[in-house]
């Protein structure tokens, strides 16, 4: 990705207390950057820092000039950004006032659990395709770009702020001698939190490069089970005594993996749904590696997030 430029336009960050959030940061440590939240950030400073609520009615006087990139909950974002853009329209505001792009994280959740049987994952897609749609139309009625991105699986540590996803897995390993695994498990597509920030920097300032949603993914596509053994692998080279890394993974056919799991079908089923598609094909997606023009990054990419 080129290096930005005096030219550069200033970026408005949403969701800056996010491993994506923190790495964006980094990234664009040379570029004029606020940043939008309910608290600032300890390690930045407070001139950068504009105090902003998304689940309350936009403030007046918030800047918009530059871009906005966002990794804040979606369903927060979208009405948030539609009242602030159409107060913005109302008033008649400079092309100068108004965001010239706005990038968004949403989920591949739409994708993946559009066919979820429980009523929480159902609930998300409807959230998500909502304020996606909210989102698009606001911006496309002052022909601002917007582009949103769906990424799947987002791992990784930054700024001290650390991924929910592949760090559970590895505390789990890190309690569990034994952990029963269907013999046959799907494919998985994990993308850093550092290769997000890096996507969603570069569509921000170049958003030509892309027209609609963008289901994004990592450079390596593997098996849940080589997912895991990867994990492992590279935990034992941290520290040979890591628990996590002796953790043995149990191949057991699906019928019995199905039985040991039915006992979380009336207690928690969304959790249910959650193991079973450990045997799902969650792949496919758009390298991060090909939008960047740069070499692609086998997993898992560092720095990881420890349980």
């Amino acid at each position: 990705m080129a290096p930005p430029t005096d030219s550069s336009p200033p970026i408005l960050l949403f969701g800056a207390s996010t491993p994506s959030g923190a790495a964006l940061r980094d990234l664009a440590s040379a570029r004029e950057l606020r940043v939008l939240g309910r608290r600032c950030p300890p390690d930045l400073a407070a001139e950068r820092f504009v105090a902003t609520d998304l689940t309350a009615p936009p403030p007046p006087g918030l800047p918009l000039g530059g871009v906005i990139i966002s990794f804040a909950p979606l369903w927060h974002l979208a009405p948030f950004l539609a009242g602030l853009l159409q107060g913005t329209g109302a008033r008649g505001a400079a092309a100068s006032d108004r965001p010239k792009a706005v990038v968004a994280c949403s989920s591949s959740s739409v994708l993946t659990k559009r066919f979820a049987a429980n009523a929480d994952d159902q609930a998300l897609v409807r959230r998500l395709r909502q304020a996606e749609t909210t989102l698009e139309e606001a911006c496309q009625a002052l022909a601002i770009p917007c582009r949103i991105i769906r990424p799947t699986l987002i791992y990784g540590e930054a700024g001290g702020y650390r991924d929910r996803n592949l760090s559970v897995l590895l505390t789990l390993m890190g309690r569990l001698p034994v952990l029963p695994l269907p013999s046959r498990t799907g494919l998985r597509q994990p993308i850093h939190a550092r290769q997000l920030a890096a996507v969603s920097l570069l569509l921000a300032d170049q958003p030509e490069r892309w027209d609609g949603p963008l289901a994004l993914g990592g450079d390596d596509t593997l098996t849940y089970t080589a997912m895991l053994e990867r994990l492992q692998a590279d935990a034992r080279l941290q520290n040979p005594r890591d628990r996590a890394g002796r953790c043995r993974l149990l191949p057991v056919p699906a019928a019995l993996f199905h039985l040991l799991a039915a006992p979380l079908l009336p207690w928690k089923p969304k959790l249910f749904e959650a193991v079973l598609r450990m045997e799902a094909d969650l792949a496919g997606f758009t390298t991060a590696h090909s939008l960047l023009n740069t070499p692609a990054e086998p997993f898992p990419v560092h720095p990881l997030a420890r349980g």
